[in-house]
């Protein structure tokens, strides 16, 4: 996978391929919506990235994933991100986005254990992770708006 950039992550990310299958971290699970301008709305079930352990780790070492599935990244408050996909093995969409759900940036079919940073255009609240060119199939773009409690948006 990748692990967010910055010192302390990237020693975390760095050490996790060595531990054992069961030192992995656990994900709470989640769904959530992407509402697009087109007026397509989109379900996603997703795990939440929380900790910094679990961002670390995020997807690293899946050999696939669902459709439908994906996984947030939530940070306690608005920054700039960026990602690498060292130890990623599937093609993701990151999808980054502000603290009021919508999306600020995609950066699709990121490459699979790339060491390249991939950044959000600004400060972003939360990064979803879906399969890598699922947001061009879907229309998914910025500025359509993502529905989840940790946005305010839920319905």
């Amino acid at each position: 996978m990748r692990g967010l950039l910055g010192g302390f992550l990237m020693g975390v990310a760095i050490l996790l391929p060595a531990l054992p299958a069961s030192a992995l971290e656990n994900f709470a699970r989640s769904s959530l919506t992407v509402e697009t301008a087109g007026g397509g709305k989109y379900r996603f079930d997703v795990e939440l990235a929380e900790t910094p352990a679990q961002q670390a780790q995020g997807l690293m070492f899946r050999e696939k994933m669902a459709a439908d599935s994906g996984m947030l990244f939530i940070y306690d408050r608005p920054q700039p991100a960026s990602f690498w996909m060292k130890n990623t093995l599937i093609p993701l969409d990151m999808i980054f986005i502000g603290t009021d759900g919508r999306i600020v940036n995609i950066h699709a079919n990121a490459v699979p254990r790339s060491l390249d940073a991939v950044n959000s255009a600004g400060p972003v609240k939360a990064i979803l992770e879906i399969n890598g060119g699922m947001s061009a199939r879907l229309g998914i773009r910025p500025g359509d708006r993502v529905v989840h409690p940790v946005f305010g948006t839920a319905k």
